[in-house]
């Protein structure tokens, strides 16, 4: 079994303050490959004390030192690239093609991203006799989540370092190795002692002393909106910056005028990717109710030709989910779905057929979704899609705002028609036409999706604080 007992402070691997470990478990087959430590609010506060330290030095760096930095990290993450994607494979089931050119593709995208951004952007403008100065905001905590593990690190830490800030890791302790390599990756770049601090542990035991901690000036989130909560509980006592990317139920409307074939083919295996395990995924889709019949024969179709298995295996269309808790979890949902009336379309209860071991989940289809189902309301985070019939259009954008969440949405028709019907959805991202990812684009929700944007110069300008410096022109 592997060992990755020590955490990342103020520039050196060091033993944590009191010894407690975590088994890390292969999705694929249940077994334990590797040995975290786990820690605690004592190994919090070194590891905050090393951030505060470094920032008065880091935030007075000039952007070219910035740059080079960021160029320099990039350049050891290509070295890293396959160990990060087989570390994803191994600790939260992606299959490696996924791993490959996804998971590990977002780590460096987002790097990149951030340095062009860099390159142009001014920290200070003045508008008339006043200069405006955007500084960097401090010491940031950053808590990241296991299903897009490397994507969720870097889009924090690569904006955070390009303007100036210090900061505390903790990533999952479902999917840590990631994140272990990733701060052997900044280490080797040379990235200034006390700048960048990983401590592994649980929420309790070091994700609440961060947000709570006083010398921390923002806490980034990405996770379950439950989590986040206690979050924003746990920081408001020191009036800290929180950002959080949050749950979502995001609705897929089908207008009368989409190419249904291609609409709802896509649309199934866009749900069923990375076995679900994604909070934008398009688990609501929104149908004519006049062409249920047709929808259902073709997402049967689509659901029926994804392969779940064995994330190694050639022709693997989607590996297991992430853990245990996860796999009760969807297992519960669907069977709920199946009580309270929702048309079983495919898929079900239990795993796919010859397979006995690892979280794997049948990719599931329901139809006849009422939007008070439990499987409408709740994010279930695994690869189960539900196909509600809509009466009209009016009533088709009711059931998609009709939802605690906003994170994302999406829209598919003739172009124009899409849209005016995306313009009336109250939720942070809409994808017309199954449109890919921006990562110029603000990312981030309305509503109990969380608050404040990440991706791109929004993101970017999370980590800045405004100063106005009045008479600075003054004649």
């Amino acid at each position: 079994m592997k060992e990755y007992l020590k955490f990342y402070i103020n520039g050196q691997w060091v033993d944590p303050v009191e010894k407690k470990t975590l088994e890390v478990i292969n999705p694929a087959n249940e077994e334990p490959f590797a040995l975290i430590s786990m820690g605690t609010s004592k190994d919090v506060d070194k590891a905050v004390a090393a951030a505060k330290a470094a920032f008065p030095k880091f935030s007075t760096t000039t952007k070219q030192e910035r740059i080079e930095l960021l160029q320099s990290i990039m350049a050891v993450y290509q070295k890293r690239y396959a160990d990060i994607a087989a570390a994803i494979t191994e600790e939260m089931g992606a299959p490696q093609k996924l791993a490959q050119h996804a998971q590990a593709a977002m780590g460096i995208a987002h790097l990149n991203t951030n340095l062009e951004i860099l390159k142009k952007y001014e920290f200070e403008e003045d508008k008339g006799p006043t200069r405006i100065v955007r500084e960097p905001i401090g010491v940031c905590a950053f808590i990241t989540p296991w299903n897009w593990p490397i994507n969720q690190i870097t889009c924090k830490v690569a904006p955070a370092l390009a303007v100036g800030c210090t900061m505390v890791l903790k990533p999952s302790e479902v999917a840590p190795i990631n994140a272990y390599i990733f701060a052997e990756v900044l280490h080797e770049a040379g990235v200034p002692a006390g700048v960048f601090n990983l401590v592994n542990g649980d929420g309790p035991g070091v994700g609440s002393p961060l947000s709570s901690h006083p010398d921390v000036d923002m806490v980034s989130f990405t996770g379950s909106t439950r989590a986040g909560i206690l979050v924003s509980k746990a920081a408001a006592d020191t009036v800290k910056r929180v950002a959080l990317e949050l749950g979502g139920k995001s609705a897929n409307i089908v207008l009368e005028d989409a190419d249904l074939n291609k609409a709802v083919t896509g649309s199934v295996f866009g749900m069923m990717s990375n076995s679900g395990q994604s909070c934008n995924a398009p688990s609501r889709m929104l149908v004519p109710a006049s062409k249920q019949d047709e929808v259902i024969k073709i997402a049967k179709a689509a659901a029926e030709s994804v392969k779940a298995g064995d994330p190694n295996a050639e022709g693997t269309t989607i590996g297991p989910v992430v853990s245990e808790v996860q796999f009760n979890k969807i297992q519960a949902l669907i069977q709920k779905g199946i009580e309270e009336g929702a048309t079983l379309v495919a898929g079900g209860p239990g795993r796919p057929e010859g397979v006995n071991k690892g979280y794997y989940v049948r990719p599931t289809v329901f139809a006849n979704v009422t939007n008070d189902m439990t499987i409408a309301r709740e994010e279930i985070f695994g690869p189960v899609l539900a196909i509600l019939p809509y009466k009209n259009e009016e009533e088709a954008i009711q059931i998609a705002n009709d939802t605690v969440y906003g994170l994302s949405g999406y829209v598919q028709g003739e172009p124009a028609h899409a849209k005016k019907v995306a313009a009336q959805l109250r939720t942070g991202n809409v994808h017309l036409n199954l449109a890919g990812p921006d990562l110029n684009a603000p990312f981030g929700g309305y509503k109990q999706s969380g608050n404040g944007r990440e991706w791109g110069e929004f993101g970017f300008e999370e980590f800045l604080e405004v100063k106005a410096v009045l008479g600075y022109n003054a004649a």
